[in-house]
């Protein structure tokens, strides 16, 4: 009879937190979005869109060039040896 009982308590309670759950679950993770957005802008608040103030007209095509850099006598030096592969049959 204990047995019997102990499994139905466990039925009920398996049960219950699943209602709870559906019930409780929207609620907290709404709860946990705002808080994640609110840890979000207070960390990364300083970069927006830098574009947004210069821009002239939306659809415009603006290019903004890179300052290339000279190459360096570096990189002409050798990376590795070059090692020549043949397919045996």
């Amino acid at each position: 009879m204990g047995f019997l009982r102990t499994i139905l308590i466990i039925v009920l309670v398996y049960y219950l937190l699943k209602i709870l759950g559906r019930l409780f679950a929207p609620q907290l993770f709404r709860y946990a979005a705002k808080k994640t957005e609110k840890h979000f802008r207070e960390r990364f608040g300083g970069f927006t869109d830098f574009d947004t103030a210069n821009s002239d007209r939306e659809g415009d095509v603006i290019i903004k060039e890179k300052q290339s850099k000279k190459p360096s006598s570096d990189s002409k030096e050798k990376v590795g040896e070059y090692i020549d592969f043949e397919e045996i049959e």
